[in-house]
C-alpha cells in the first residue's frame, strides 16, 4: 500500500489555481488530483481571464471574496504579501498563457505545478527555465501518465537490466474526438487545442504527443537524439496537425515509434507503451493501467497486476487500494500531485527529499517543446531527419 496514505501533514499546502474555470474539463481534474490524499487546499483563484466568469468560479468553489482574482499578476502579488499566502500555484490555462503566468509567481518565489506543453515556443521555454533555476522554487509539469504505479514498475524493471539493452520501443497516443471539426461547434477544448495562437505549433503532437514522448523517457531513459515526421491535417480547414507518424533515434542505438492521432475514430484514450529490449518485452495500456505484461525470451507471457504478489516497491509506494480495485487517471494524477508535496515540504522545511520521489520538471518541458518544434521542422522538409 502507498506510503501517502495515512500520513499527516502539519497542515495541507496552500494552493492557488490560475485558469481552471467554468466550462474548463482540466481544471476539476486537477483539483481532484490535489485533494485525494489530503495534501493541498485550494484557497484562491484567477480561474478565468473573462472577469465575471473569474468571480462566478471562485463563488461555486467556495472560495473567499478577497482570494478570487481577476488576473493571476493581481494574484502573484497579492499572495505573496499574505501571511497565509498560498504555497504554490496550478497553472491549468490554456498553452499560450503557461509562460506569463508561471513567470509571475516564480518571481515572487511561489512554487510552480504547471501543464503541458510548457510554453508555445522553445525560446520561451529555456527562459522559463532560467528563470525557475534562479528562483529556487519548485517547478512540476503535470505529465501525470508518469504517475501510474505499472509505469513506475516498468521503469524499475528497465533500470533493474531485466529486458536487457533495449532496441525497439513503441509508443502510441490515439483519440477520436476530433475526426469531425468540433472548433466550428463552439466546443471550448476544441477550439483552442486547433488554434496555433493558443495552442502553439502542435496539433495532436502538443496535446497529446508530448505525453507519449514523455513517457518513453521517463520509462526507458533513453535520450533521444534524432526524429523524423510526418505530420498530417485530415481535418478541412483545420490549421495544426490531427495525426502525425514520428521515427526516433536513440543514444546506443535504440529505435522508436510513435504515432499520435485525435481523429482515430473508435479511440478514446488510448495511450500504448511497447518496450523491446534483448531478453524480454514490457507492454502497459493506459485504457488498462493496472495490469502491465511481461514476456521473457522462451518464457509464457505474464501479467504483473498493481499492487499484486509481483509488484515491485515503486508501483507499491503510489498503489493506494489493494487488487482487483481499479486505480486509474484521477489517481495517477494525484501521485504527481503527491510528489509535488513531498518536493515542496523539503524545500519548505530544509529537508532531504527521498530518493524515489519523481515528478516531472521544468526540463521536461523544455524537452516536450524541443520535440514539437523538431517535428515541425521535420515535416516542413518533407519528413527528413533532424537533430533534437
Amino acid at each position: 500500500m502507498s506510503n501517502f496514505i495515512g500520513t499527516t501533514p502539519d497542515r495541507p499546502l496552500r494552493l492557488g489555481m490560475v485558469g481552471g474555470g467554468q466550462g474548463a474539463f482540466i481544471g476539476a481534474v486537477h483539483r481532484m488530483a490535489a485533494r485525494l490524499d489530503g495534501q493541498f487546499e485550494l484557497v484562491a483563484g484567477a480561474l478565468s481571464s473573462n472577469p465575471d466568469r473569474a468571480l462566478a468560479s471562485g463563488q461555486e468553489l467556495g472560495l473567499k471574496p478577497d482570494r478570487i482574482y481577476t488576473n493571476f499578476q493581481q494574484m502573484a502579488h497579492r499572495e505573496a504579501e499574505r501571511a497565509d499566502g498560498i504555497d504554490v500555484v496550478s497553472i491549468v490555462t490554456p498553452n499560450h498563457q503557461h509562460m506569463a503566468a508561471a513567470e509571475a509567481f516564480l518571481q515572487q518565489q511561489i512554487h510552480v505545478i504547471c501543464d503541458k506543453p510548457l510554453t508555445n515556443t522553445l525560446v520561451e521555454a529555456k527562459r522559463l527555465a532560467d528563470m525557475a533555476a534562479r528562483s529556487g522554487a519548485i517547478f512540476v509539469l503535470t505529465h501525470n501518465y508518469s504517475g501510474y504505479p505499472m509505469v513506475r514498475q516498468a521503469r524499475e524493471m528497465i533500470q533493474d537490466n531485466q529486458l536487457g539493452p533495449i532496441r525497439v520501443v513503441q509508443a502510441e497516443y490515439a483519440q477520436g474526438w476530433l475526426s469531425e471539426p468540433a472548433e466550428t461547434t463552439g466546443l471550448k477544448q476544441a477550439e483552442w487545442r486547433t488554434d496555433p495562437a493558443r495552442a502553439g505549433a502542435g496539433g495532436s503532437i502538443g496535446d497529446i504527443g508530448t505525453h507519449a514522448f514523455h513517457l518513453v523517457h521517463f520509462v526507458t531513459g533513453l535520450q533521444p537524439e534524432s526524429l523524423a515526421a510526418d505530420l498530417t491535417t485530415f481535418v478541412p480547414g483545420r490549421q495544426l496537425d490531427d495525426n502525425a507518424h514520428i521515427m526516433l533515434r536513440f543514444a546506443g542505438g535504440a529505435r522508436g515509434l510513435i504515432w499520435t492521432s485525435q481523429i482515430a475514430i473508435g479511440q478514446d484514450n488510448a495511450l500504448r507503451l511497447r518496450v523491446f529490449g534483448e531478453k524480454a518485452s514490457l507492454e502497459w495500456c493506459q485504457e488498462d493501467p493496472n495490469n502491465l505484461w511481461f514476456s521473457a525470451r522462451g518464457e509464457a507471457t505474464r501479467r504483473i497486476v498493481r499492487a499484486g504478489p509481483q509488484s515491485s516497491p515503486s508501483a507499491g509506494r503510489v498503489s493506494r487500494i489493494p487488487p482487483g480495485h481499479p486505480e486509474g487517471y484521477l489517481e495517477g494524477f494525484a501521485t504527481i500531485y503527491c510528489e509535488a508535496a513531498r518536493k515542496i515540504r523539503a524545500a519548505m522545511n530544509g529537508t532531504t527529499l527521498e530518493a524515489d520521489v519523481h515528478t516531472p520538471g521544468v526540463d521536461d518541458g523544455v524537452a516536450g517543446v524541443n520535440f514539437i518544434e523538431a517535428c515541425v521542422r521535420s515535416n516542413r522538409q518533407s519528413s527528413a531527419w533532424v537533430r533534437l
